[in-house]
């Protein structure tokens, strides 16, 4: 029989090359291994059905399990102070996952309007299509939960603090009124990360992350997270195995690395934000500034006792409408006109016309998205440096746009989140 060494550097042959010097013991690596496989081997055939059938625990198919994705998945539970996770292709394939594992036909979704717009998308119609009712309400108000919360709700999803407007949701309270008819709460954590928030301490049953954010941090890949308790994760990697929609191992093997330094990047941005946050409220063409660590929040009592931070992303609205908006967008130099969060570049979008741009203008309004909304996503470049690219763009808008705000405006009055 041939044997592994039985092939050498001088006697190269096709064999040879497939299959010499295979290298299978990688515990002394310091830094994470990639386990860029699609398949594995087995010890025997009786190993081979065991962990088909689930009698033995092992890597099968990488569309299943995935040793760097385990890895990332284990991190991230911890963070979170769950049991367990499951990482998916991307946030949006997560959200997907979660409604094939826990709805029906018949069941209802209670979801704040203030989620992902892609979320209230997939929510809103293609749900709709297997006859799973969406409910939408006010993220800031109780009594509107527990009204469209019912005995055939089966989930409950918000997003705290919200994008891009900052809204605060009280998840403990939520949580309460979800539990009581038998709801799972699921709570979109991508803004804060566990770094500023771990809504598992306060009665959330499943936190869902779009990895490719913060988490990364640089821009890098695409992934979702979900954590929560074995059960329900259990119930989660049978959605996975069927559906396919598994992360990619070289992005989990990115997502690890990023991981390291999530606290340092998380506590730099906040510093940052917090910064130009004051500061754009005394912006002559500034009408509102949204940010959960300015005193004028109307939640920023409820977001200092829930979150540990107040994180990186900001908004804030001009006078102009989109047309000024626009304008001052693209005289930016330093700052980058893109739709991600959580680089370690600073960004800007306008919502309206982007993330927000396939709702029709009644959802907007609802949402809170006005046309003079920017969001601005604070990376890691000296804040001075930030500033005054801000502060350029401001002094390029036209004399015409900036006293274009109505009789008795005062810039000063509204300062939320």
């Amino acid at each position: 029989m041939i044997g592994l060494d039985d092939f050498n550097a001088t006697d190269f042959n096709a064999t040879g090359a497939l299959h010499a010097h295979r290298v299978s013991d990688l515990s002394d690596v310091f830094c994470e291994p990639l386990a860029m496989t699609s398949a594995y081997t087995f010890a025997s055939a009786k190993e081979a059905c065991e962990r088909f059938s689930g009698q033995q625990q092992g890597n099968v198919y990488s569309r299943f399990t995935n040793p760097t994705v385990q890895a990332f998945e284990s991190r991230v539970a911890a963070l979170e102070h769950a049991e367990s996770a499951v990482a998916f292709a991307s946030g949006m394939g997560a959200f997907t996952a979660l409604c094939h594992a826990f709805l029906q036909q018949g069941d209802n979704i209670v979801c704040s309007r203030d989620v992902f717009g892609t979320t209230v998308n997939a929510f809103s119609y293609y749900m709709a299509r297997f006859g799973i009712e969406a409910r939408f309400v006010d993220l800031t108000d109780l009594a509107q939960w527990k009204s469209a919360i019912d005995g055939r709700t089966r989930l409950v999803v918000l997003e705290s603090p919200s994008n891009p407007l900052l809204k605060i949701g009280d998840i403990r309270a939520v949580s309460l009124l979800a539990h009581e008819k038998g709801a799972l709460l699921v709570v979109d954590n991508t803004l804060l990360t566990p770094v500023f928030q771990r809504p598992h301490t306060l009665g959330a049953d499943l936190v869902i992350h779009s990895a490719g954010k913060y988490m990364d941090g640089q821009g890098r890949a695409l992934a979702g997270v979900v954590t929560g308790s074995q059960s329900l994760m259990q119930v989660l990697r049978g959605v996975l195995r069927t559906l396919g929609i598994s992360c990619s191992p070289f992005n989990a093997w990115l997502l690890l690395k990023s991981l390291e330094t999530l606290e340092v990047r998380m506590m730099r941005a906040q510093q940052s934000a917090f910064e130009l946050a004051r500061w754009l409220s005394h912006q002559e063409l500034v009408t509102a500034v949204h940010y959960t660590g300015l005193e004028h929040h109307p939640q920023h009592a409820l977001a200092c006792r829930q979150q540990d931070g107040h994180g990186g992303l900001l908004a804030f609205e001009i006078v102009g409408g989109q047309a000024a908006a626009w304008q001052w967008i693209d005289q930016l130099r330093c700052v980058a006109r893109c739709t991600n969060i959580g680089d370690t570049r600073s960004m800007v979008t306008h919502p309206a016309t982007t993330t927000h741009g396939r709702l029709d203008a009644q959802a907007r309004h609802q949402a809170g998205i006005s046309d003079g909304l920017i969001r601005l996503c604070v990376g890691l470049e000296r804040v001075d440096d930030i500033k005054a690219d801000l502060q350029q763009a401001f002094q390029a808008v036209s004399l015409q746009t900036s006293m274009a705000a109505p009789v008795g405006h005062n810039r000063n009055a509204v300062f939320n989140g």
